[in-house]
């Protein structure tokens, strides 16, 4: 686990203004998507400004919130982009088999043999589950399903997982080892 996500978790996403009375739309990372706002005040990136949420109700697909302090369009406009974060400890804890995300993050990878392939870059939710973004010391990224096929160890004591990829997922060099 990287140091940093140890401390402070990214709970959302400030994704633009919503009319000219200061709502904000949110992009939640919390599991229930308005859990976001049970946490109390959010910090920004930094940890120096302090954001008081309020739920406003919904538009489309995303939350909106009232920060306190945000009066009017310019000033929702300006937090745009602005992620939201609190304490690690403050969050309980996962269940068995679940895991955050901020928790994968910087965790080495390697393939069931024991082979160091790379360190998790990101985790991205794309609609089908979630998908573990390697990068290898050299060339381009990859990308594995996080399922208990294709990820079959994950040991955040350890800051390793294994990963199993389905063939050809992970190059024609790697499938060259596998054979």
């Amino acid at each position: 686990m990287a140091a940093d996500s140890a401390a402070r978790v990214c709970v959302a996403a400030i994704a633009g203004a919503h009319g000219v009375r200061g709502l904000v739309r949110l992009k939640s990372f919390t599991e229930q998507e308005e859990d976001v706002f049970a946490y109390g005040p959010l910090t920004d990136e930094t940890g120096t400004r302090r954001f008081t949420l309020a739920p406003a109700g919904r538009s489309k697909d995303r939350l909106l919130a009232r920060i306190e302090g945000v009066a009017d369009r310019d000033a929702a406009e300006a937090l745009r982009g602005t992620r939201l974060y609190l304490e690690r400890a403050r969050l309980p804890e996962p269940a068995a088999d679940e895991y955050y995300h901020a928790d994968l993050i910087g965790l080495s990878v390697e393939d069931v043999s024991g082979t160091r392939l790379g360190t998790v870059k990101a985790v991205h939710e794309f609609g089908a589950g979630p998908v573990l973004d390697i990068a290898p010391s050299a060339g381009p990224s990859f990308m594995v399903p996080f399922t208990k096929e294709a990820v079959p160890v994950v040991d955040l004591a350890g800051g390793r997982i294994a990963i199993d990829p389905p063939r050809g997922l992970i190059g024609k060099e790697a499938n060259n080892d596998r054979a």
